[in-house]
């Protein structure tokens, strides 16, 4: 038995074979903007709108419907059939007054008399010669092409296609196009009575099923096919002049040399109007090109302007419940090209990808916010970020030794006394057969002795309680800070979360208080509208933490851009003065010291240039034996993460070269 194989276009749902979408890009965006101040919800609305530079955005795909909109009504203008008409009337007088010049009879001088004194206008010259006895049989063809034309222009403009479709028709073949209009009107007439009409539906395709190559399914899908055409032929009529609507009423009853085809258009048109009243059928456009469309192609104009009116409210996802699934990718296609058609199935993919596969997460209030599974892919891109500015950095120190509890190296060492690794088994039973092989014995035993041992290498790790205080008063709002703050709290806390595990960290928000946040509370937290920096509340909320791990190395990080201005009192109220109080500035620095006492490598990142806070901040890292760091806002996360990494002294291999740690790795 031979099997055939049949091959075709993939219509069963997204590509199966389409490489999977890259999130990383999208979810760098849409953190930003949540940082920013912006909702999740909105964050990836803005991203789908805007796009980026690997993706094209709504935005761009609205400027191509726009462009392709003026395009339509600059080059073109709705006279071409009234100038065909016009061409080939003046053809058939041409031709008309040529063989009357040839005859000598009275009739031919009174039929010269009748062409000569014709109207100007073409409709009422074609009406004024339906009853003319044509003597040249080349103006009678060129007569009767205009009835012919006007026909089927005037069913191209309900049907598509009809005009090519009916070109050199028969009388049969017209008569077979009455037919069908009077069944369709019939059965319109029963839709609109309320009767069932799927029998006659089916009935009616049977017959004439020809005519409709879209082969609608149902009658409700064939009316709103057909209600959309001629709101279009409407829609065209009402965008003519006047003198081109009139011109064309008149005309129509030549149509065919039948005015039964125009009273079936009339009222068909009717039936379909009160079908579908919620076409547009009052609408207008401006034509002003030059190249002229007759009534089928100028309705299929009109018709593809509603379409891209169409693709226009479907890219507009600002509307509540809004999905990139509602984007009918095939009209995409259609009207815009295949490349735009992929560039709304990726951000279809992506929005999907971003709220199904839990990247974004309902909140209890409904509301949608970043995942943690979101936030550890961001802090990876971030954390990326912060490494590629640190690496190049030159100069590297190896600090890998054993006897103590750590991170494996991969290599090991021969057992000394005190070394409380676990043995390399492959490696010490090398030794021994290796050993056994050099004394020539035979006996088939393996023995191990103490100068065989080896034991795994490691890498020796310190626990580490580490406060990240961001400031988070006005100032850094309105200076632009707010982004990098959060950026660099989140680089950090992907870093300790992931590669030192061991060890403690918390992040501390000090405006007019401070208090303890939690990452994806810290990412998505509002820009303070109120005044205060409270560094003595945010010293206290971190010593207490030093505290809780007190086994730990406890580092401190502070990043601010202003002087402290507030003060937890006994109370739980805070004071705010500006001038700093000195009782504000007193409390501030006792709280310090404290962490000193504890052992806090300190650190404080001045953002801005102002001296007296660079001298107040340097005189606060005195008594402490700290230090200052003045980074530009876009290195401020490689400081931070910088300064972490260089209060450690023991740090995985690896984290040397990604990083670009070694002497005078941050300046």
């Amino acid at each position: 038995m031979t099997h055939r194989s049949r091959y075709g276009k993939y219509t069963g749902g997204p590509d199966p074979l389409a490489p999977p979408v890259d999130l990383a890009d999208a979810l760098a965006a849409i953190g930003e903007d949540v940082m920013a101040g912006y909702s999740p919800e909105q964050a990836m609305r803005e991203y789908l709108r805007r796009g980026s530079e690997q993706q094209r955005g709504l935005d761009e795909l609205m400027q191509q419907v726009s462009k392709r909109r003026e395009e339509i009504l600059a080059r073109s203008n709705l006279g071409g059939t009234l100038k065909q008409v016009k061409e080939l009337l003046d053809k058939a007088v041409l031709e008309e007054r040529k063989r009357l010049a040839r005859d000598l009879d009275d009739d031919a001088r009174f039929a010269e008399m009748r062409i000569e004194n014709l109207p100007p206008s073409p409709a009422q010259a074609v009406t004024e010669l339906a009853d003319y006895p044509w003597r040249s049989a080349d103006a009678r063809e060129h007569y009767e092409q205009i009835k012919d034309l006007l026909g089927r222009e005037l069913l191209d403009q309900r049907f598509a296609g009809m005009k090519q479709a009916l070109e050199s028709a028969t009388d049969e073949d017209r008569a077979a196009v009455t037919e069908m209009l009077r069944d369709l009107n019939e059965l319109l007439a029963k839709k609109a009575a309320g009767q069932d009409v799927d029998e006659a539906f089916e009935q009616f395709m049977d017959k004439h099923g020809e005519f409709f190559p879209e082969n609608p399914q149902n009658l409700d899908e064939l009316l709103d096919a057909m209600a959309a055409r001629a709101a279009a032929a409407q829609r065209m009529m009402n965008s003519m002049t006047p003198e081109q609507r009139e011109e064309l009423m008149q005309l129509a009853g030549q149509a065919f040399g039948s005015p039964e085809l125009m009273e079936q258009l009339a009222q068909l048109d009717s039936q379909l109007q009160s079908l579908r009243p919620g076409e547009d059928w009052g609408g207008s456009e401006e034509f002003g090109g030059e190249e002229g469309l007759g009534l089928g192609d100028g309705t299929g104009a009109l018709q593809e302007l509603a379409q891209l009116d169409d693709l226009v409210q479907q890219l507009d996802q600002d509307r509540p419940g809004a999905r990139m699934d509602d984007i009918d990718l095939d009209a995409v296609s259609k009207l815009l090209g295949p490349e735009a058609a992929l560039d709304a199935r990726t951000l279809a993919d992506l929005e999907r990808e971003l709220r199904d596969t839990g990247y974004l997460a309902k909140g209890s209030d409904g509301a949608l916010r970043l995942s943690p599974k979101a936030m550890r892919q961001l802090g990876k891109t971030l954390l990326r970020d912060v490494a590629d500015r640190m690496s190049g950095r030159s100069g590297s120190r190896d600090m890998r030794r054993s006897g103590a509890a750590g991170e494996l190296t991969g290599a090991s060492k021969q057992w000394e006394f005190g070394d409380t690794q676990s043995w390399d088994v492959t490696r010490t039973i090398t030794n021994a057969v290796q050993r056994k092989a050099a004394d020539g014995r035979r006996d088939g035993r393996v023995r191990i002795e103490m100068g065989d041992v080896e034991v795994v290498e490691t890498e020796a790790r310190t626990q580490a309680a580490v406060a990240l205080l961001v400031d988070t008063s006005y100032s850094m709002i309105r200076a632009g800070r707010w982004v990098p703050m959060k950026r660099t709290a989140l680089a950090l806390h992907q870093l300790i979360s992931t590669r030192f595990r061991g060890d403690h960290l918390q992040l501390i928000g000090f405006g007019r208080n401070a208090e303890v946040m939690g990452i994806e509370e810290l990412t998505a937290l509002s820009g303070m509208q109120y005044k205060g920096t409270n560094l003595h509340h945010g010293l206290l909320l971190a010593n207490r933490f030093f505290r809780k791990h007190p086994s730990a190395q406890p580092v401190l990080l502070i990043v601010t851009d202003g002087e402290p201005t507030a003060h937890l009192e006994r109370d739980g109220q805070s004071f705010f003065d500006y001038p700093p109080h000195p009782f504000t500035l007193a409390v501030t620095v006792r709280e310090l010291e404290t962490a000193g006492r504890m052992g806090a490598q300190t650190t404080f990142f001045q953002l801005g240039d102002e001296p007296s806070l660079g001298r107040f901040l340097g005189e606060l890292a005195k008594r402490v034996d700290g230090r200052v760091v003045t980074p530009d806002l876009d290195d401020l996360g490689s400081a931070v993460v910088g300064s972490f990494l260089g209060s450690r002294t023991d740090l995985p291999h690896d984290l040397y070269s990604e990083f670009g740690m070694g002497r005078g790795w941050w300046a």
